[in-house]
């Protein structure tokens, strides 16, 4: 309890700071997705700092108090595009076919206690439940859909991404100029290229003894 309100206190503070750009993370959290570069460890950090979001929309909600709506509303929107992030990193590191298993297993079990969790909120209007309604909801769809494809067997979703992607690079040659696409050919076939040429020491035919 003693930590969501100083977590609170931080929100407030970071909201009042800047108002009109206001980050979803605060910035021990952004430093802290900084230092995580592999995937797993992000989401890890990601089902964390939405678990904590939602807590606190409990604590607020738990006790009346004037001006909690204004917090709630940005809990709740900072919740949903933590959620949004979640999608990224998984649908990134699928792309460069990295191992997401950890990350996904406790992103999926994180998400369906939090849907729960929203759910029962959405169930139990309160007097100034107007104001948060909109994001209450948005909250509850971004997490029904993200826990839909967290929900899924990673190769066939790693199969949806790669299919998307290849869509939208289609759909980007279709409004390119013909040599603007064999001029991002040439590149990619290059970075192919270098990628393949992986720098050693070792001398031509050379093997590498195991110990």
């Amino acid at each position: 309890m003693r930590f969501l309100r100083l977590f609170a206190i931080s929100l407030i503070v970071a909201t009042g700071a800047c108002a009109q750009d206001r980050d979803f993370l605060t910035s021990d959290e952004a430093d802290q997705i900084r230092e995580a570069q592999e995937p797993n460890a992000r989401l890890l950090l990601y089902a964390k700092f939405a678990t904590t979001r939602v807590a606190l929309v409990e604590q607020l909600l738990a006790k009346e108090k004037v001006g909690r709506t204004t917090l709630i509303h940005d809990t709740l929107e900072d919740y949903a595009k933590i959620i949004e992030a979640i999608d990224t990193v998984a649908d990134d590191a699928l792309k460069r076919k990295l191992d997401i298993t950890i990350g996904m297993k406790e992103v999926a079990s994180a998400e369906k206690q939090m849907l729960a969790t929203l759910q029962k909120l959405d169930e139990a209007p309160q007097k100034d439940y107007a104001r948060y309604e909109f994001v209450l909801k948005q909250a509850i769809e971004t997490t029904q859909d993200s826990a839909d494809l967290s929900a899924q067997d990673l190769a066939s979703r790693a199969n949806s991404v790669a299919a998307k992607e290849k869509k939208e690079q289609k759909d980007l040659e279709a409004i390119m100029h013909p040599d603007e696409v064999d001029k991002k050919h040439q590149e990619e076939k290059k970075e192919v290229e270098r990628k393949k040429k992986v720098p050693t020491l070792r001398r031509k035919g050379e093997e590498v003894k195991q110990p």
